[in-house]
């Protein structure tokens, strides 16, 4: 059977008896007197209970479905659904201007410093061949002058998984490309740095990065890639002084 709100529940202090009737029935699920699967009480059953009328009942559950705590099955009844996973804010399409990039660069850092000196303590030898492969990949495309985002973006989630800490490889997954800006020889022309000059320093950072992992020594590839993402984070950083205004990431 079925659990039902407990009876009784003060709805007069609530202005609104639509919202009375919100809250109680949202309190109930969110308390797990009510749990997902479970079909709501009939509308009879909720005038009866909370002293409400109908027209009171059906705009309440109109509220519950607006907020995705519940669904109406037509001819069957009113169910209570599963909470939406957290997402913590972290909405990549969010990820727009340069202050955007800036705000996410300083949570890789401390981010994925951790999960770098992680990583060297716990990577296997098929994890590092990996992470050599991928490496190899970005350096090919960053010399013929062609989109490095997935091989770089594969580089550091190689990285995360490395760690043996699923949290770091989802976070960076839940962003996904928005980790990297979008091309990298406009950031150097944001910069307004030389993009041959620019491209080789990246591709050394990346190479002090593995290197680091490769010789299990955690506190040099936590140094390496803090200070590969806070290159990135300076090199932006200028060519925001320098009035360049919003850019878009990926």
């Amino acid at each position: 059977m079925n659990p039902t709100p407990s009876a009784q529940a003060p709805l007069k202090k609530h202005r609104n008896l639509a919202q009375g009737v919100v809250a109680h029935l949202g309190d109930s699920i969110r308390s797990g007197s009510l749990k997902p699967g479970d079909k709501l009480p009939t509308e009879s059953e909720i005038m009866r209970l909370l002293g409400v009328s109908r027209t009171v009942v059906r705009e309440a559950i109109s509220h519950l479905q607006a907020a995705s705590l519940v669904e109406t099955r037509h001819g069957i009844g009113t169910f209570v659904l599963a909470p939406p996973p957290p997402t913590l804010g972290l909405d990549p399409a969010t990820v727009v201007t340069m202050r955007d990039v800036l705000a996410l660069l300083e949570l890789r850092i401390s981010l994925e410093t951790e999960a770098a000196g992680l990583a060297a303590n716990r990577r296997s030898d098929e994890q590092l061949v990996q992470l050599r492969t991928a490496l190899d990949s970005f350096e090919e495309c960053a010399r013929k002058g062609v989109e490095t985002v997935e091989p770089d973006m594969q580089f550091h989630l190689l990285i995360a998984q490395a760690s043996s800490n699923r949290y770091f490889h989802d976070i960076l997954s839940h962003l996904g490309t928005n980790i990297i800006p979008r091309a990298r020889l406009n950031s150097a022309r944001l910069a307004q740095d030389d993009p041959a000059h620019y491209l080789e320093r990246v591709i050394h950072e990346h190479e002090d990065i593995f290197s680091a992992i490769a010789r299990r020594d955690p506190e040099s590839a936590r140094a390496a890639m803090r200070t590969h993402l806070s290159n990135s984070r300076e090199r932006l950083r200028r060519a925001q002084e320098l009035g360049e205004g919003a850019i878009a990431a990926s």
